[in-house]
């Protein structure tokens, strides 16, 4: 019997139907952000908290990030996820830009970001795992008002995620919003990878 049910669970047809599933499919106008925004006035007052163990956090006084110091001056490519440890976050949105880092350097490009609805020790033991933390930098916005503040944020209740962020992309300059991507469903992965957003820098 055990046998059996593992046969299901690893049958190619099971696999291509948990895969054609998708979660939270947008109903509503995409997001507040669009080319010429600039991100640090669409987010006012807002912070964003850089990956770390929970003993740095600690020693750091549980320090944040103002969206100034991330932006300002700055040529930066930010992507958006659901939440760590997700099966289209690990498997495919990060690797995509890990494995894409040098062409990014090559454009000129400061820093790529990763931020997702987590509190920054879980983002930072998901960033160790992947091993993505040498290439790519990764924020926690642990309570959401990053997402909320750009019209990104999602309700995940269905996949038993509460409120998380849809998936996204976006190349800033100076702060401002030179490109931006937004999939239809966070499930999906068709705009908000490397290989488009290093075709709109």
């Amino acid at each position: 019997m055990a046998m059996s049910i593992l046969k299901l669970r690893n049958s190619p047809a099971l696999r291509s139907a948990a895969n054609s599933v998708r979660i939270g499919v947008s109903s509503r106008g995409f997001s507040k952000l669009s080319e010429g925004t600039d991100i640090t006035s669409a987010a006012p007052g807002v912070s964003l908290q850089k990956a770390r163990s929970w003993d740095e956090g600690v020693s750091s006084k549980f320090s944040t990030t103002p969206l100034t110091d991330i932006f300002k001056g700055k040529k930066v490519v930010i992507f958006g996820l659901p939440g760590a440890y997700t099966g289209v976050c690990s498997q495919q949105h990060v690797p995509s830009y890990k494995s894409q880092i040098d062409k990014f350097k090559a454009k000129g490009i400061d820093s790529v970001i990763c931020v997702s609805v987590n509190d920054p020790y879980a983002i930072n033991g998901w960033a160790e795992k992947l091993d993505a933390k040498d290439a790519i930098e990764f924020y926690g916005d642990f309570d959401g008002k990053f997402h909320k503040s750009l019209g990104l944020d999602k309700d995940l209740s269905a996949a038993l995620l509460g409120p998380r962020s849809e998936r996204w992309s976006a190349y800033v300059e100076d702060g401002k919003v030179k490109a931006v991507n937004v999939e239809e469903a966070p499930s999906d992965f068709k705009v908000s990878g490397a290989e488009v957003i290093l075709g709109q820098i």
